[in-house]
Formats: C-alpha cells, sequence, structure tokens
C-alpha cells in the first residue's frame, strides 16, 4: 500500500507543480512586470477547464492501451506532454511583453494536467481500498497545496534570484520526476474495460443511480462547497479593503497557508481510514465553523497581520480537510471500470458549487456586507455536515473493507449497469 501511495503522491504533486506556478507565480511575476489586473483576471479563466474535464474522461475509460497498462499509457503521454509544455515556456524571458504565447502554453499546460488528473484518479479508484481512500485523498488534497508551494513560491524565489530560465527548468525538472514514475510503474491487468465509447458517455449519468449518491452529490456536496467556497471568496478583497498590498496578498494566501494545509490534508485522509468519514466530516464542519469566526475581524475591516494570517491558515486547513471526506465518499462511489468518469464527473460538481458559491458570496456580500455572508456560510456548512453525517450513517462502506477493486455499494436493481 506504501508503494501505491507514493506512487500517486508523485504524481499528484506533479501535476500541481505547474497549476501552482500559473495561477500564483506567473500572476506575481506578471504583476511585478506592469500586467493590469484585468489582464490577469483573464489568465485565471484557464482553470475553468477543469470543471469540464469530465466531458472527455469517458475517452480515458473506454480507450488504453492493454500491453503498457490501460491508464499507465495515457499518464506516459500525458505527464510528457506537461514537462514539454513547460520547456516551451523557456524563450519567453519577458513574460509581461509576451503574454499572448505565455496564455495559449498555459493553456495547454492545463488542458493536459487536467486530464492527467483523470487518468490519476481513475488508477487511485483501482488501487486503493475502501479503508485506503481516506489517505489516496489525503494525499490528493496535500498534493494540491504542495504544488501551490513549490510552483507558486520556491520558483518565484528561484526566477527572483536567478532569472526566468533557471525558474522554468526547475519546474520542468520537478513535473518530469512523475514521468520517470510512471515509467516504472506497472499497473495490474485490467479486465473490466466498457465495451463502447458509448456506455463509457452513460456512466456520466448512471453513477447517480448507486443508491445514496444523489443524496451526496445534490445534497451534502453543494451545501459544503457553497458554504466554504463563499466564505473563502470574501477573503481576498476583504483583505484589499483592510489596506494589505497585492504582493503580501499573493504570498500569505497563495504560499503561507499552503503549509498547514498539506498537514491537515495528511492528517485528514489518515483520520477518514481510523474514525470514519462522517466523524471527520464533523470535524471538518466544527473547524470551518470557527475558523471563519475567526475570520470575522478581518471581515470587519481589521486585519492585524498576525491574527489574519493565524484565522486565514486555520479556515483553509479546515477547508482541507473538508475537501479529503468529499473526495473520499467521491471515490466510494466511483466504479473501478468507469474509474475516470465517475469520480471527475462527481468532483467536477463540487468545483462548479465552488465557483457559483464565490460568485453569489461576493454579491451578496455587496448588499448585506461580509459578516452576514460569512454567517450564512456557516449555516450552510452545518447543514451540510448534519446532512451528511445521516447519509454516512445509512450508505458508508462496511467498516474493514479492503477490496480495492469492488464498489462500496450495491448496484441499484433499477439502473442500467455499464456494461465491462
Amino acid at each position: 500500500m506504501n508503494g501505491r501511495l507514493g506512487t500517486l503522491t508523485s504524481l499528484y504533486v506533479t501535476q500541481y507543480l505547474g497549476v501552482g506556478f500559473i495561477t500564483v507565480g506567473l500572476t506575481a511575476i506578471l504583476r511585478d512586470g506592469g500586467t493590469s489586473l484585468d489582464t490577469l483576471a483573464l489568465l485565471q479563466f484557464v482553470g475553468l477547464v477543469w470543471p469540464l474535464k469530465f466531458l472527455w474522461a469517458p475517452i480515458l475509460d473506454r480507450y488504453g492501451s492493454r500491453r503498457r497498462g490501460h491508464y499507465r499509457s495515457w499518464l506516459l503521454v500525458l505527464q510528457a506532454g506537461l514537462v514539454l509544455s513547460l520547456l516551451a515556456l523557456l524563450p519567453f524571458d519577458r513574460p509581461a511583453g509576451q503574454l499572448g504565447p505565455i496564455v495559449a502554453i498555459c493553456a495547454a499546460y492545463v488542458f493536459l494536467s487536467a486530464t492527467q488528473d483523470i487518468a490519476v484518479d481513475a488508477v487511485a479508484v483501482r488501487l486503493l481500498s475502501a479503508r485506503a481512500r481516506g489517505a489516496g485523498n489525503g494525499v490528493q488534497v496535500a498534493a494540491s497545496y504542495l504544488g501551490n508551494l513549490l510552483g507558486g513560491g520556491a520558483c518565484v524565489v528561484v526566477y527572483d534570484r536567478f532569472g526566468w530560465r533557471p525558474a522554468i527548468l526547475l519546474l520542468a525538472g520537478l513535473t518530469a520526476l512523475g514521468l520517470l514514475v510512471v515509467w516504472r510503474f506497472r499497473e495490474p491487468d485490467r479486465a473490466d474495460r466498457v465495451g463502447s465509447a458509448a456506455q463509457a458517455y452513460r456512466a456520466l449519468l448512471s453513477v447517480f443511480a448507486q443508491p445514496g449518491c444523489r443524496w451526496w452529490t445534490f445534497g451534502v456536496v453543494p451545501l459544503v462547497y457553497t458554504g466554504a467556497g463563499a466564505a473563502y471568496a470574501l477573503v481576498t478583497p476583504a483583505l484589499v479593503d483592510a489596506g494589505w498590498s497585492l504582493g503580501r496578498i499573493g504570498v500569505v494566501t497563495g504560499v503561507v497557508t499552503s503549509a498547514p494545509a498539506v498537514v491537515a490534508g495528511l492528517l485528514a485522509g489518515a483520520g477518514v481510514g481510523r474514525f470514519g468519514r462522517g466523524a471527520v466530516l464533523v470535524v471538518a464542519g466544527v473547524s470551518l465553523a470557527v475558523s471563519t469566526a475567526l475570520l470575522l475581524p478581518l471581515l470587519t475591516g481589521r486585519a492585524p497581520v498576525g491574527g489574519t494570517v493565524a484565522a486565514l491558515c486555520c479556515f483553509m486547513a479546515a477547508y482541507t480537510v473538508a475537501n479529503v471526506v468529499l473526495y473520499t465518499v467521491n471515490m466510494d462511489y466511483s466504479r473501478p471500470g468507469t474509474g475516470g468518469t465517475d469520480f471527475t464527473v462527481l468532483s467536477s460538481f463540487g468545483l462548479v458549487c465552488s465557483f457559483v458559491a464565490a460568485s453569489i458570496g461576493l454579491a451578496a456580500a455587496d448588499r448585506a456586507g461580509y459578516p452576514a455572508v460569512a454567517v450564512a456560510c456557516v449555516v450552510l456548512v452545518v447543514l451540510g455536515v448534519g446532512v451528511g453525517v445521516a447519509h454516512q450513517r445509512r450508505f458508508a462502506p462496511a467498516a474493514g473493507s479492503d477490496a480495492g477493486d469492488e464498489p462500496p455499494v450495491a448496484e441499484p436493481r433499477r439502473a442500467e449497469p455499464v456494461r465491462r
């Protein structure tokens, strides 16, 4: 099991290195070069590829090499593509004046990264037993923040001291380590390949026919993600209103808060395996409520550096714990034959909820103020945790389940199963 988690850790971390660089590091570099905020906002739109990746996830479940490994054959191409797309940034050592090609390369990288994520998630669905899914998803969530820390922090430090090309070479070199991991990885033989692309695409809807899946996806997920996502959306404008510089905001929200989030993700993953999904979900809900309360001084216009950084670290740690539980249950509902599609569509719905929540939260804050929206966010999270605990009491995987190749719940009698 340690070898499996090690493989997944390497792939998840290298996947998020470039994403962290694009969303945090490159943004800071471009801003330092005089790029306007409106232009930087356009760069963030490349991230919208991630919520849309469910549209091509069934292709990865259907097609793949039997000789090289079904998902391994995808990963070899995608991981190599990630490295090459980063190397393609080398000639643009004055990024502020060459924004067009840089955005195009970044968009290609994000597409490859999102597709690689589908394949890695599918591998995780097949390799991890019910007991190990918490640890696996703790690694996944922690890896996203570690990618921010390295790609958005360390690479910017290298850029500041040594220049553009050393920073890009470091980023590409770290990403290439994932290619070595894929090369050495031996994927178990797959006997449950779907028979056609049409059958693979039917999994986009049939996943919701499993017992309790609609309850979880359209009840728990929107409540928790709307509450947490709307609360987080308030942070940056509140920091700006409090007089923080853009540089300090970027460092604190993109780098400093990543360290406790990494630790929280790993601890939450271990906790899910030991105490169960419902118990860790309660911890996440209580932590989000407390940390949101700690943000109230910021939301009322008072933002002392020490207290604000501590509150943000607590909030991000709590948000991470919630993500680990939500991802773990999503994996519980991901069937081995269509793991890439199932996990992707369930997780993409959560991403959409977060994007919508951010927009609604900011619009509501403009009318009612930051504190009122924060209180509403806490209420939504508490409701979501309550619904989630009730769901887990009825549909949680059997204690001690070790089968890594069986779905956690029985297929519904009336649902049309995916033929394998």
